[in-house]
């Protein structure tokens, strides 16, 4: 009789460990899927800032040829003396 009483004592401590090791692999579950949604977003977040970049440069290049044409006028009006 004590044997049985040991025994489900240590089933009882098993069943206790397997819970635990159940809820924390949930937990880690859960951890991965909120990681995979950070990732997404931080991709998503990359390629926008890659995109919004290229745009700057596209932008600057306009000004500078804006800024060329303006400094020509400029000078073509300096010429006539206006």
């Amino acid at each position: 009789m004590e044997r049985i009483t040991i025994l489900e004592g240590k089933i009882g401590q098993i069943i206790e460990y397997i819970n635990r090791l159940t809820n924390e692999n949930e937990k880690l579950r859960q951890q991965v899927k909120e990681l995979k949604a950070n990732l997404k977003d931080y991709d998503e977040q990359a390629k926008k800032l890659a995109r919004l970049q290229e745009e700057m440069e596209k932008y600057r290049g306009e000004r500078e040829m804006l800024k060329e044409k303006v400094e020509a006028l400029i000078n073509q009006i300096d010429k006539l003396g206006l």
